[in-house]
């Protein structure tokens, strides 16, 4: 499906059929987010069936770096290294990525590329890897792209495309291009949403929700036995699918507000039954699939047992995954830790456990 970004950007596509000797070098990080209202059903080329709202994280980053060099064959090439090491597996859906979409990005006809990833935290941790691997490839491409052009977009138009393209690379990569917070997908009621970009909410939200911590307790550290993009396929014939999306619309609008009023009761009451319906939308599919384990869910009594008799706002979210997120503010650091390390960690894989933070989003690196 073309739209009117997609002319827009064909339109502004440069080459570099002129341009001799093109050599460099640019390098991104970028955050993985955490969704509170999830995506989950997509239709066309990545559009989400229904808007999704996010925090970025802060710790949680990929590093990627491209070595480009003209070359003078046409055609994609690529080598792809992860922590040092040659991942042609994983090149070949970048490959594939690049040449879905040459139109945007003639340029890399011409170029050899030498791509190199690293990740701040471990495979199958509960983190989605591909919201920040993508944006930071994305990033990258969109840097060597500004040093053919001459011009400068301003900072809002550069993000938007940012975000445009992330998402036609992973969908939840389109928020992690924007800090503190997003929200992607469109919303009748939320100005500026759209289901092509992300936006921005770092001047929407209470100043409370950006000293915001993410602690991630590893109840299973082994790859999971369905992908996300399978999950997301199953969708289309859930029982449930409709039902579902109209609820995600009801609770992205009262999110919205609730994170710009800094209601702490509506966030976790939103966050925690946002976690427990995309399982049960997993466990209603057909085939059927259970992600979420038993110490996912002795951690959850005990969670809520602690928000009971402590007062402390703490609550938890899921990913598609069996690993428990703990959200709290940065003022209740202290006593949610010693809780983490007193209670929790019998429940954890080798007691593992990460401790993260919202904050900024891609920034490049020298």
């Amino acid at each position: 499906m073309k739209t009117i970004l997609h002319q827009k950007y064909i339109t502004e596509a440069v080459d570099i059929k002129n341009i001799k000797d093109f050599n460099g070098i640019t390098s991104w990080q970028s955050p993985s987010n955490i969704a509170i209202v999830k995506y989950w059903g997509k239709h066309d080329n990545q559009l989400p069936n229904n808007p999704s709202i996010s925090l970025t994280l802060s710790i949680a980053h990929t590093e990627t770096s491209i070595q480009y060099t003209t070359k003078n064959n046409l055609g994609i090439s690529l080598d792809f290294y992860f922590d040092g090491k040659s991942e042609p597996d994983f090149g070949k859906k970048i490959e594939r990525y690049l040449i879905k979409n040459l139109a945007f990005f003639p340029f890399l006809n011409q170029l050899h590329l030498r791509i190199e990833s690293k990740n701040t935290f471990p495979h199958s941790s509960g983190i989605a890897s591909s919201a920040s691997s993508m944006s930071a490839l994305v990033m990258c491409l969109l840097t060597i792209e500004s040093n053919i052009v001459t011009g400068k977009r301003s900072e809002d138009e550069y993000l938007q495309k940012a975000s445009f393209f992330s998402r036609l690379a992973s969908g939840s990569a389109a928020r992690s291009v924007f800090p503190y917070a997003s929200l992607w997908g469109e919303s009748g009621s939320i100005a500026g949403s759209n289901n092509e970009f992300a936006i921005p909410l770092e001047n929407e939200i209470h100043p409370l929700f950006k000293t915001y911590h993410d602690s991630i307790l590893i109840i299973s550290a082994k790859t999971k036995s369905v992908s996300s993009r399978s999950g997301h396929s199953l969708m289309e014939n859930n029982p449930y699918a409709k039902a579902r999306y109209s609820e995600a619309e009801k609770n992205t609008v009262s999110l919205f507000h609730a994170m710009k009023k800094g209601d702490l009761e509506s966030f976790i009451q939103i966050a925690e039954s946002e976690a427990l319906q995309l399982h049960a939308l997993m466990m209603t599919s057909s085939p059927s699939f259970i992600l979420i384990q038993p110490n996912t869910l002795a951690t959850i009594q005990i969670v809520r047992d602690f928000r009971k008799n402590t007062g402390i706002p703490l609550c938890f979210t899921l990913d598609a995954g069996p690993n428990l997120h703990l959200l709290y503010p940065d003022a209740y650091r202290n006593q949610v830790e010693q809780f983490i390390q007193e209670n929790l960690l019998e429940f954890c894989q080798s007691n593992q456990w990460i401790s993260d933070r919202v904050g900024n989003g891609p920034s490049q690196l020298v």
